[in-house]
């Protein structure tokens, strides 16, 4: 099953030191306002995809889809919790390991576009199997991971391909993750 978590923290780990920041962002949400700033952020967590714009997520602690973080302030946070597999409550978890660290979200501010920001193209119909909640998954998704992460993503890389978007170069990791179903038996159907 996908683990969107434990992908962001593996690219986190695979991109080295030569990065300062990384952009934790959803692929399907495609961002249709120019103004929208994904620079550097310096002043803490910048949530490009905040409540006020994306056009199905409007409750007031909500940090997915887009959401830019200096790599300290994730090391911080220990990352995102692996525990997450299926779609959903991974970036809800964040926030509070966000709040954890004592860091403060800063969202976008002079953005006339509203909901109208972004294409918002989640088909809750396709990979049906990411959608379900099993075993114990649905008491489990509300609680803190307090050890999971960074510090405990398993995985094996099975191909890198270099390339080249719009000039700039890119990595794409094809990634297999450990699916430990002692830990979490809903990480898998079977």
């Amino acid at each position: 099953r996908f683990n969107r978590a434990s992908l962001i923290n593996v690219g986190f780990l695979e991109s080295g030191n030569d990065t300062d920041y990384i952009a934790m962002h959803d692929v399907d949400l495609l961002p249709l306002n120019e103004q929208l700033d994904y620079s550097f952020p310096e002043a803490g967590p910048f949530h490009v995809a905040s409540p006020e714009l994306h056009p199905l997520y409007h409750y007031k602690t909500y940090v997915g889809g887009i959401l830019l973080l200096t790599k300290q302030h994730y090391e911080l946070c220990n990352g995102m919790s692996n525990r997450f597999w299926g779609w959903g409550r991974e970036d809800d978890e964040f926030y509070r390991r966000i709040k954890g660290a004592g860091l403060q979200v800063r969202r976008p501010s002079g953005i006339t576009t509203g909901y109208e920001t972004f294409q918002h193209l989640h088909d809750p119909a396709w990979r049906k199997r990411d959608q379900k909640r099993i075993a114990a998954q649905k008491q489990e998704q509300f609680k803190v991971d307090r050890e999971g992460g960074l510090n405990n993503v398993r995985y094996r890389i099975e191909s890198r391909t270099e390339l080249s978007v719009a000039g700039a170069p890119c990595t794409v990791l094809n990634v297999l993750l450990d699916c430990d179903t002692n830990e979490t038996p809903w990480c898998t159907f079977g």
